[in-house]
């Protein structure tokens, strides 16, 4: 998986591969890996004159990860020595890192010796402090100069496991309820939302099969009550459009809490499919195609909505602690293709919106260029547009620092963007 992401592979679609008896403990490895990638390379630069084969690398990168920063539950020396014995023979059973066995042995005992020293030595750079790029951190010093280190810090601690509940099949209290009942501690977040003491598989919580909840961050729960806050509720059915909606979360959330026609849009046919699948199993419906949103005229019917909800394509930067392995995918020049990518967008939705209507933007990413300047780029070029009460960046777990949010919710989500455009006009 460390050698994947280096090649610029998501791991997302390679965990589906696994057979799921393997799944979460690769996971969960791999994921510890990327976390602590930036100390783990720090350290092997130390024990290592040259660069190893990409293969031998991400095995000995990834026990470095492991002896420099345990996993939660190991001890200290015992654990330490097991894990080089185990790299050993890992590296024994590859074709492609048997020859090597012997220097991965080397390099990691050697660690075992000098840890105190080699800690030291990496502790004077940022990418091995911060386990970031170089770029990602000083971006982030100047988009956030107060809480930078709290986001970073955020990003390398595991998300907990957020569920949103379908108030269309159970209460909020009630799932708590069935939830202590099978032995599961779990706490409200928000008005929906349920965060659970330890994750589980998601299939064996009760209620599953019966869609009584899905799977998503507190931040990600916003988004439907933001776009729906100040939109008519009594002449008849809404008209929604969701423009990229897979995997289908936010769609799901609109027909849950109103009486509205969705039109749940995404520019990829397969991702298109499990949002039917997701709808299925929460007993909802809604109008789904695949189309590009920009390219209006190959989808749009011609009729006026009375919202849009553009979760644009990001960066993704607000959601590392889940996706850990996106710090090491993005490259500098990815911020402002998305922001361009972004902006199209916006110009090509803003005009298939009512009189009145609203548009709620949002992306899952704390940098400035995706959320506020482009926002304010818009509305300097939109005179019909204006700005509604919006949380604006709400910055992930370790910033907690959120005065427009309930009590309840803050320090409980992903970083996000949040903007609430109403279009004027009779």
């Amino acid at each position: 998986m460390v050698a994947a992401v280096r090649a610029g592979r998501s791991t997302t679609a390679l965990f589906e591969r696994l057979e799921p008896g393997l799944r979460g403990g690769v996971q969960a490895l791999s994921f510890h890996a990327l976390r602590w990638l930036g100390l783990a390379e720090a350290l092997r630069s130390q024990l290592a004159s040259r660069l190893p084969s990409p293969e031998v690398d991400a095995l000995l990168c990834t026990a470095l990860a492991l002896a420099a920063r345990p996993q939660e539950g190991q001890g200290a020396d015992q654990a330490l020595h097991t894990l080089v014995s185990q790299a050993v023979e890992a590296a024994k059973q590859s074709p492609g890192t048997c020859h090597q066995a012997s220097f991965v042995n080397g390099c990691l005992r050697r660690f075992l010796r000098e840890q105190a020293l080699l800690m030291q030595v990496a502790s004077q750079q940022p990418q091995a402090v911060w386990n970031h790029p170089a770029w990602w951190i000083k971006r982030l010093r100047q988009d956030h100069p107060q809480h930078w280190q709290g986001i970073l810090q955020a990003n390398n601690s595991r998300a907990p496991l957020t569920l949103r509940i379908n108030p269309r099949r159970v209460s909020q209290a009630q799932y708590l309820a069935d939830l202590a009942a099978v032995g599961l501690d779990a706490r409200p977040v928000g008005a929906q939302g349920v965060v659970l003491a330890r994750s589980v598989a998601v299939p064996s919580l009760p209620g599953y099969a019966q869609g009584h909840f899905s799977v998503q961050d507190a931040g990600a729960q916003l988004a439907a009550p933001l776009l729906l806050e100040g939109l008519p509720t009594t002449a008849g059915p809404l008209r929604l459009l969701d423009a990229c909606a897979a995997p289908g979360g936010k769609t799901a959330h609109l027909l849950e809490l109103a009486h509205a026609h969705v039109l749940a849009l995404d520019v990829d046919a397969v991702r298109c499919q499990r949002v039917t699948q997701n709808l299925a199993r929460l007993g909802l419906s809604a109008q789904v195609q695949a189309g590009d949103a920009a390219d209006t005229a190959a989808w749009w019917d011609g009729q006026a909505w009375d919202g849009i909800l553009l979760d644009a394509p990001c960066t993704a930067s607000g959601i590392v602690r889940r996706h850990p392995d996106v710090r090491w995918l993005r490259r500098p020049t990815d911020v402002a293709q998305l922001a361009a990518q972004q902006a199209r967008l916006l110009k090509a939705l803003w005009p298939l919106l009512k009189p009145g209507g609203q548009l709620l933007y949002c992306t899952c990413s704390v940098f400035k260029a995706e959320g506020e300047a482009q926002i304010q780029t818009f509305l300097a070029h939109h005179t019909d547009a204006q700005m509604r009460p919006s949380p604006g960046h709400l910055l992930p777990l370790a910033a907690g620092v959120e005065p427009q949010l309930p009590d309840n919710q803050r320090g409980e989500h992903d970083g996000f963007y949040y903007a609430r455009l109403v279009k004027l006009g009779a």
